[in-house]
């Protein structure tokens, strides 16, 4: 089976958030960037499952500049056999749908995986509009993938119970938690990925859909309210008068 593994940077939680140019951009100083968890702990690690299950190949693609070639290298590093750039700034989610779509478009993919979300923006629209660009059947937060021949089975949670659905391949899917889980690549495994093939593509020309007008900061949380439990009553007052329902 031919996989294709849509992948993102995201910065590492820990790093601090702040803006510049008048709050219209992320201030990229000092940030250390990761692969987005969700592309490879479940999109990524289940797509080597069923190669090494059934044999294929497993190519990774993102949308970006040189500078993300670090993190490439690292999905690179748990186990795919190769790696597409794309090279363009990734403006929004209809951009860079578009863009991995297009190279999709003549390159055969029998499988294309994403995760559910970015932990930096959590759109979650990236795999619904590459589907819809390619006309392709399209599953959401997947819990669980079978592949048995051409058709894939997969499980998701729904409201009052879980969802197994059947879809022919080619298709697209977005991968939840429960998907599979993480691996850390091994002294071997980042060794080898200094050689595998990493091709830049040049973008197709993408209508600007979306513009930034500027980042604010959540408020600051408050502090914390310590409560005697003897004081039930001083308890109740502060639910009915100062707690607020999110």
């Amino acid at each position: 089976m031919k996989i294709l593994v849509c992948i993102s940077k995201s910065p590492d939680t820990t790093s601090k958030v702040a803006f510049t140019d008048g709050n219209t951009k992320f201030d990229e100083n000092g940030v250390q960037y990761i692969v987005n968890p969700y592309d490879e702990w479940y999109a990524l690690v289940r797509a080597l499952e069923i190669k090494e299950a059934g044999g294929g190949q497993v190519t990774i693609v993102t949308v970006g500049a040189a500078t993300d070639e670090a993190v490439i290298r690292k999905a690179l590093a748990i186990g795919a056999d190769e790696a597409v750039r794309i090279d363009a700034d990734p403006k929004d989610a209809y951009y860079t749908a578009t863009q991995i779509a297009e190279y999709a478009k003549s390159n055969g993919f029998d499988l294309i995986l994403t995760g559910k979300e970015t932990i930096n923006y959590n759109g979650s629209q990236v795999g619904g509009m590459i589907a819809e660009a390619l006309d392709l059947p399209f599953v959401s937060l997947a819990e669980k993938l079978d592949v048995n021949g051409s058709t894939l089975t997969l499980e998701r949670e729904i409201a009052g119970g879980v969802q197994v659905i059947e879809v022919a391949t080619p298709a697209v899917v977005s991968c939840a938690k429960g998907m599979a889980e993480q691996r850390i690549p091994n002294m071997r495994g980042i060794m080898a990925a200094r050689t595998k093939p990493l091709t830049v593509v040049a973008p197709v020309a993408v209508e600007d859909l979306t513009s930034y007008v500027s980042y604010t900061m959540p408020n600051a949380k408050s502090a914390v309210k310590m409560i005697n439990p003897e004081n039930m009553d001083e308890l109740v007052e502060l639910l009915h008068n100062e707690a607020k329902v999110i």
